[in-house]
């Protein structure tokens, strides 16, 4: 039996973890997919958001002790992490990329676990910018899932102008969600983008974003089991 919990930053993550990610993974063999919001469940106004790294830790070595039995991943966005301070993550504040963000993740998990630790049960993935990049996988899809086709070329435009979805950003104020607010300023995050990941699909999220693709081979391959 293999159970997966997915800790995510907030409410659009949480959403697609269930939605859009769970049906694929059963199919892989996991008998049980969650995704749970960072911080205090019984606050959950105050959840979401990136927390301290010390937070974060503590929930996620909680839920590795508790359940030893479970994989523990996690979604989290690269330019949003604390650099410096008592809430820094490890190997932020080198500003070295996404992946030697998640390297030093797992390192940092696996000393605090112990020499038994099988490093395989955390796989963390850090999005270089937000959940929202993904979107822009499939341009068409997009208008059409949110029930405006005439922002399609607009959404291309943005696409085309970055190798791939996952490294559209210049700045806070051009992050992916930021642009398309700009196009749409009624954009509503959690339902608009759960639809459109939904109308997208997984293969072409997968097929689109290098990254995201190597943590979802990674999980695929935790399960065991081919379909």
């Amino acid at each position: 039996m293999t159970r997966l919990l997915v800790l995510v930053e907030g409410e659009t993550e949480e959403t697609f973890v269930n939605a859009v990610l769970a049906p694929h993974l059963h199919i892989f063999g996991y008998t049980d997919i969650g995704a749970r919001l960072l911080g205090n469940a019984r606050q959950r106004s105050r959840r979401g958001g990136t927390r301290g790294w010390s937070s974060a830790r503590r929930d996620l070595e909680h839920h590795l002790r508790q359940d030893r039995a479970v994989t523990v991943a996690l979604m989290a966005d690269y330019y949003a992490l604390p650099q410096s301070g008592p809430r820094a993550w490890p190997g932020r504040a080198a500003s070295a990329g996404a992946t030697a963000v998640e390297t030093a993740l797992r390192e940092c998990i696996a000393s605090r676990m112990g020499s038994g630790f099988d490093r395989g049960r955390f796989l963390p993935l850090v999005m270089m910018h937000e959940f929202e990049a993904m979107l822009f996988s499939d341009c068409e899809a997009f208008g059409t899932a949110i029930g405006r086709p005439d922002l399609i070329p607009g959404f291309q435009a943005v696409r085309d102008g970055f190798e791939n979805p996952e490294d559209i950003d210049d700045s806070p104020e051009t992050a992916p969600s930021k642009r398309i607010e700009a196009l749409f300023p009624a954009y509503q995050k959690v339902l608009m983008g759960t639809l459109a990941a939904l109308e997208i699909g997984l293969d072409r999220i997968r097929a689109e974003c290098p990254h995201f693709r190597g943590w979802l081979e990674r999980l695929e391959a935790r399960a065991g089991n081919t379909p």
